[in-house]
């Protein structure tokens, strides 16, 4: 594991560097395709245990549906979508992420689905948690 990357004991909250970025790929499933080691590293698994798994490995039980409703009728609209995201990790933490999610078409004509993520300030990740909160109540 890298050293950039560390833990809060108290909290379970894992951080990684801000100039380093998650990158994967899904099939128009959601199956993961690509994944860097950044990827693996913050999730907990090994390349092998991401690929060919749904992406939503990852998501965590604190999002609320709505969110990911939100993901899928923007990147079929516009292309595209960006906001912030609670991941959980295998081993039962968690990570914040700025996402930004492109669809893009592949040799062959099939849609494919990449994300960047990087470190997101910690005021929004603040405000995403009063936010997250509110929405999972009322589903």
């Amino acid at each position: 594991m890298s050293s950039e990357i560390y833990k809060d004991s108290k909290t379970l909250e894992w951080y990684f560097p801000a100039d380093k970025y998650i990158l994967s790929e899904t099939d128009s499933k959601g199956i993961i395709l690509y994944a860097n080691d950044l990827f693996c590293e913050m999730a907990g698994y090994t390349i092998d245990e991401l690929i060919g798994e749904p992406h939503n490995i990852v998501r965590h039980g604190d999002m609320p549906k709505i969110a990911f409703k939100g993901l899928w009728d923007d990147i079929q609209s516009k292309g595209f979508w960006t906001g912030i995201v609670k991941n959980r990790r295998k081993d039962g933490g968690f990570y914040w992420v700025h996402a930004t999610a492109l669809r893009k078409m592949n040799a062959k004509g099939e849609a494919t689905y990449l994300s960047i993520r990087r470190v997101p300030s910690r005021k929004d990740v603040e405000a995403c948690i009063v936010l997250y909160d509110k929405l999972k109540s009322a589903e």
